[in-house]
């Protein structure tokens, strides 16, 4: 039940909405930047939240577990009217959505499993055996050793733009 502070609906302090949607500040603040929830201002310049904050941060935190990227959940919740918090409908309308890209990642993590069994993980011994990261052993063209892990390697350049210590 809502609590009431003076006939209207008691506003959230970012530390209550912390607490209560279990997220940290930190996390609001991001949230808060990145147009998923809003704020208003107190006369102390101190934010306050509706309390239908708490479901959009639950419809946020829900979409992230599942591998939905900000930008989607943003674009999820901008979709709806007035900006409005989801509803149980607009969850099952969007998961539908969802559902066929879910597909696809659960495919691939199926695929990897799979294929892992016969791998060390990395590909950079260059065995002739890793199908994910060295296909044909193309690896083994350029020498011996941990090829994609070597200092001046195009994969470890990539990881670290300047050369790492030796």
């Amino acid at each position: 039940m809502p609590q009431l502070v003076g006939g209207a609906h008691h506003a959230l302090s970012i530390g209550e909405l912390s607490e209560r949607s279990g997220v940290a500040p930190s996390a609001l603040h991001f949230y808060e930047r990145n147009g998923l929830i809003s704020s208003e201002r107190t006369s102390g310049n101190q934010r306050r939240y509706r309390r239908d904050a708490l479901r959009r941060v639950a419809f946020i935190r829900v979409s992230q577990r599942v591998g939905i990227p900000l930008k989607e959940i943003r674009a999820a919740l901008d979709s709806l009217p007035e900006g409005r918090t989801p509803t149980k409908r607009d969850w099952s309308r969007l998961s539908r959505l969802w559902r066929s890209e879910l597909d696809a990642r659960i495919a691939a993590l199926e695929h990897l499993r799979r294929d892992l069994d016969g791998c060390i993980g990395c590909g950079c011994l260059s065995l002739k055996a890793c199908r994910l990261q060295n296909p044909e052993d193309s690896l083994g063209d350029g020498g011996t050793g941990p090829r994609r892990w070597e200092p001046g390697s195009p994969d470890l350049d990539a990881v670290y733009p300047e050369k790492p210590d030796a």
